[in-house]
């Protein structure tokens, strides 16, 4: 374990003081919120899903399909999002470790990469069985 400068804290996870009730989902929100805010100004992918989940928003607002579908098509977006975000939460820790390349970084970069495309790939299958479902 390496040694801390003078001055320096170190950061532990404290679990005999995490905050509890109202204030701990005010802190969360809080938090997700700066993290949707950075993807928006630094994550071209993330903004482009974005615009995916508001034009998911327009279709099924008017495509007369059962709330079901309705759900599945909604659902499958934003599980393209939460790939996304997740990916990008393995980028950074990857980044935070270092920018030289390492076999094992660039594989961790590379099955985060994966993820995003089969959520892809499960919101195509959806989306077309939806269309397809309806379209007779």
């Amino acid at each position: 374990m390496s040694q801390l400068s003078k001055g320096e804290t170190a950061q532990k996870f404290d679990t005999k003081n995490k905050l509890r009730g109202i204030r701990r989902l005010k802190d969360a929100v809080k938090n997700s919120a700066r993290a949707v805010d950075w993807l928006c100004r630094n994550e071209t992918a993330f903004r482009q899903e974005i615009f995916l989940l508001i034009g998911t928003v327009v279709v099924i607002s008017w495509w007369e399909i059962s709330v079901y579908e309705k759900a599945a098509l909604l659902g499958s977006v934003l599980f393209i999002i939460f790939a996304e975000i997740v990916n990008t939460a393995v980028e950074a820790t990857i980044d935070r470790i270092g920018y030289e390349l390492h076999d094992l970084a660039g594989l961790a970069k590379d099955l985060g990469s994966a993820a995003v495309t089969v959520a892809i790939l499960i919101s195509f299958i959806i989306w077309g069985a939806v269309v397809y479902h309806n379209s007779s």
